[in-house]
C-alpha cells in the first residue's frame, strides 16, 4: 500500500488551495445549497482561474466530502441531514461490533499484517494532512478487521455503509480535530483484537463509531445554526 504515498510530495497549486478555501466558504455558509452544480466555466473565471485550478480545487473539496461528482452533471454540493448521518452511524454501531466478534478469532497472521501496514499508511496521511486517502484507509481498515465474520450479507450490508459513510468520516476527522483520536482508537481496536480481547476489541469498536457520529452531528448541526463557524 505505498503506492499513493509519492503523491504526498506533489502540493497543490496556490490558486488552487485559494479556489478551495473561497468556494468551501460558500458551501458551509450556506451560499451554495447542498444539491447545487458547480459550473466549472462560470465559476473558474469569477474566481479569476483557469479550469485546471478549479479543477484541482473540487479535487481538494470531493476529498473532504464537501463535493460529489455525479453523472451527467459534473461537481455538485454534496446533500445531507444530521439526521440521515444519525442514522448511518448507528446502524454501523449495531452491525459492525457483531462482525468483529465473529470476524475477530478467525483473523490471520497475514491479515494483521495487512492490518498494521494500513494503521502506518493511515498514520503517514493524517500527518500529512491528505483527506483523500483517510475515507479509503478507513474503510480498507474496518473490512480485513470482518473480513473472516463469514457472514456474506451483514458483510455486505457493512461495505455497503462503509461506503456511504466514507465522506462523513473524512469530514468528521478534517473539521473537527478527530485525527490523533482516529488513530489512537484504531490502534486499540487492532491492539485487543491481537490479544484476544474480542469483546473489549467489539466495545470500543461501537464507541469508536458512535463517538465519531456525534462529533459529526454535532458539527452539522452547528454550521445549520451558526454559518459563521464555517471557519472555526
Amino acid at each position: 500500500m505505498t503506492g499513493p504515498l509519492s503523491k504526498r510530495m506533489i502540493m497543490p497549486p496556490t490558486r488552487a488551495t485559494a479556489a478551495a478555501d473561497e468556494l468551501r466558504r460558500r458551501i458551509l455558509e450556506g451560499e451554495y445549497p447542498a444539491g447545487m452544480q458547480l459550473r466549472q466555466a462560470v465559476l473558474a473565471e469569477e474566481l479569476g482561474i483557469s479550469r485546471i485550478p478549479f479543477r484541482e480545487a473540487l479535487i481538494l473539496l470531493e476529498a473532504e466530502g464537501l463535493v460529489q461528482m455525479e453523472a451527467h452533471k459534473g461537481a455538485v454540493v454534496a446533500g445531507f441531514s444530521p439526521e440521515e448521518v444519525e442514522e448511518l452511524f448507528e446502524f454501523r454501531a449495531l452491525l459492525e461490533p457483531a462482525l468483529l466478534e465473529k470476524s475477530a478469532p478467525l483473523l490471520t497472521a497475514a491479515d494483521y499484517q495487512e492490518l498494521d501496514a494500513i494503521l502506518r499508511e493511515y498514520g503517514d496521511e493524517l500527518r500529512a494532512e491528505n483527506p483523500g486517502r483517510w475515507g479509503a484507509l478507513n474503510t480498507a481498515l474496518h473490512a480485513v478487521l470482518y473480513r473472516r465474520a463469514r457472514s456474506p450479507r451483514m458483510l455486505a450490508t457493512a461495505e455497503q455503509l462503509l461506503q456511504s459513510t466514507d465522506r462523513f468520516a473524512r469530514m468528521q476527522i478534517y473539521y473537527t480535530d478527530g485525527r490523533e483520536r482516529a488513530e489512537r482508537e484504531h490502534i486499540e481496536i487492532v491492539t485487543e483484537c491481537r490479544a484476544g480481547n474480542v469483546k473489549k476489541a467489539a466495545r470500543l469498536l461501537r464507541q469508536h463509531i458512535l463517538t465519531a457520529g456525534d462529533a459529526l452531528v454535532r458539527l452539522l448541526r452547528e454550521r445549520q445554526q451558526s454559518p459563521d463557524l464555517s471557519k472555526s
